[in-house]
């Protein structure tokens, strides 16, 4: 089989990673995936924020729960220690599906390295805030974002979950 196709149907979101942080060079080769996502009319519109300082993504991840409404003391990036947040240009007509291509490239890259990945939401609810875009303009990123997603990147702490029977009827030739 195929080693791109062996990957998409192999890789699984991971609940849980170890606190080790991952090779720079397996992070940046993460990232130039995510950057040769296909994109609309070429415009690569989405950008990548790689989040490995712990401070910031503690704080991040506390937002996250807020947000996403858990109880204190919840991770909802699974102690994972990177977190790459995709945003796209927020007046780009395509920016949702081209920021999605970069977070299904950087989950399939990150397992054909041996690293753990899941999408995790509500990037969009943390850079509506003015924090957010405040912390974009700290770091000298001008312009208008939506956020996509997060993608949590590590070592998994454990088994990778096995495929869920895939459902019957989803797929029509016409």
């Amino acid at each position: 089989m195929n080693e791109i196709i062996r990957a998409m149907e192999e890789r699984r979101s991971v609940r849980k990673f170890k606190p080790e942080l991952p090779e720079k060079a397996d992070i940046d080769q993460i990232i130039e995936a995510g950057l040769y996502a296909a994109n609309g009319r070429g415009r690569q519109a989405a950008i990548i924020l790689a989040v490995t300082d712990k401070a910031l993504r503690d704080r991040i991840a506390e937002d996250n729960r807020k947000i996403g409404g858990w109880a204190e003391g919840f991770d909802p990036f699974y102690g994972a220690p990177v977190i790459l947040i995709v945003l796209a240009e927020k007046s780009w007509p395509t920016a949702v599906y081209d920021g999605s291509l970069v977070m299904g490239n950087l989950m399939l890259a990150a397992h054909s390295l041996g690293l753990g990945s899941i999408w995790i939401h509500r990037a969009r609810e943390e850079f509506e805030t003015d924090e957010y875009r405040q912390l974009l303009a700290d770091h000298g990123i001008e312009g208008e974002w939506v956020g996509i997603g997060h993608c949590a990147v590590g070592y998994a702490d454990g088994e990778i979950p096995a495929p869920a029977p895939r459902k019957d009827g989803r797929v029509f030739y016409l």
